[in-house]
């Protein structure tokens, strides 16, 4: 398993490095931005962390772009601590991220459980879940609607499976991070609502007016649908 660290801080790099190594992993390192988009193209590559402030090109540039043709899961580090920051890194297709300093036990708790929800994909038996127009396929771990296949994030896509899974069923973002993020999480249940306002833009034939993931306010979210997708 390869895990690319890209930061413009050497010293960083070398402990996230040193600790990964000891993990098991095979870690591969850069300094900036375009670094770390050449580096996404290792189809060996199977997580990635980038840092948000890097010279020549940003990490969130950085994550734009290499969203344009991997879904690998990607964290993002930051020394930001303002919410809307970090919510940032979601918009521009992040799957996770960590502010600096941070604990490199976290650390590695968020590379477990990303790659254990990502793992997979390639030894599933195929199978579509089907409502409407839309379908998930869960070995490819795209959706597909009208016939075209749409990409999703990591997240993206264990958000959506779990609402398809149980139709009709209320989760609160509480409990969303709970079972899609797979830990305690501190950080702000918004994150939950970029998530959701961007499958809404993927998925949805119009945004603005779901049919698909409903809000219940004041409670939290639900997939509106039949009792048991077609499988």
């Amino acid at each position: 398993m390869k895990i690319v660290v890209v930061d413009d801080e050497a010293l960083l790099v070398k402990g996230i490095r040193f600790n990964l190594q000891n993990e098991g992993y095979e870690v591969l390192t850069g300094s900036n931005g375009l670094e770390a988009v050449e580096l996404a193209r290792d189809p060996e590559v199977g997580l990635m962390i980038l840092d948000v402030m890097m010279p020549e090109m940003d990490g969130l540039t950085a994550c734009t772009k290499i969203r344009e043709f991997s879904q690998v899961p990607i964290i993002m580090l930051t020394a930001k601590t303002e919410d809307m920051d970090k919510l940032m890194g979601f918009d521009h297709g992040a799957d996770d991220y960590l502010t600096k300093p941070f604990n490199i036990l976290e650390l590695k708790a968020r590379i477990r459980a990303l790659l254990k929800r990502s793992a997979g994909r390639s030894d599933a038996v195929r199978t579509l879940l089907t409502v409407g127009d839309l379908s998930l396929d869960t070995q490819q771990r795209v959706a597909i609607r009208d016939g075209k296949t749409i990409d999703l994030t990591a997240k993206e896509y264990d958000l959506i499976e779990l609402l398809m899974k149980n139709p009709r069923r209320v989760y609160s973002r509480e409990s969303l991070m709970d079972l899609v993020w797979g830990y305690s999480y501190a950080g702000d249940y918004r994150t939950v609502d970029v998530h959701i306002r961007r499958l809404r833009e993927k998925l949805e034939p119009d945004p603005a007016n779901p049919v698909y993931i409903m809000t219940k306010w004041g409670v939290g979210y639900y997939f509106k649908g039949e009792e048991q997708p077609t499988v």
